[in-house]
């Protein structure tokens, strides 16, 4: 899988997502759930795992 972040793939086993528990998967330069479709967004490979700073699914 090729992702523009770089992202410790331990953490993306334990984090999810904080709306609805769901696992995140890396798309692009975002975590998107695979639940609910909410897009975090990952600055300087940080996630920023605030319900607030996700972008809604279209």
């Amino acid at each position: 899988m090729s992702s523009s972040v770089n992202i410790d793939p331990a953490l993306l086993e334990i984090i999810v997502c904080p709306a609805c528990r769901a696992d995140l998967a890396v798309v692009g330069e975002e975590l998107v759930c695979q639940g609910c479709g909410l897009a975090y967004p990952v600055r300087d490979d940080i996630p920023v795992l605030l319900v607030d700073e996700a972008r809604k699914p279209s």
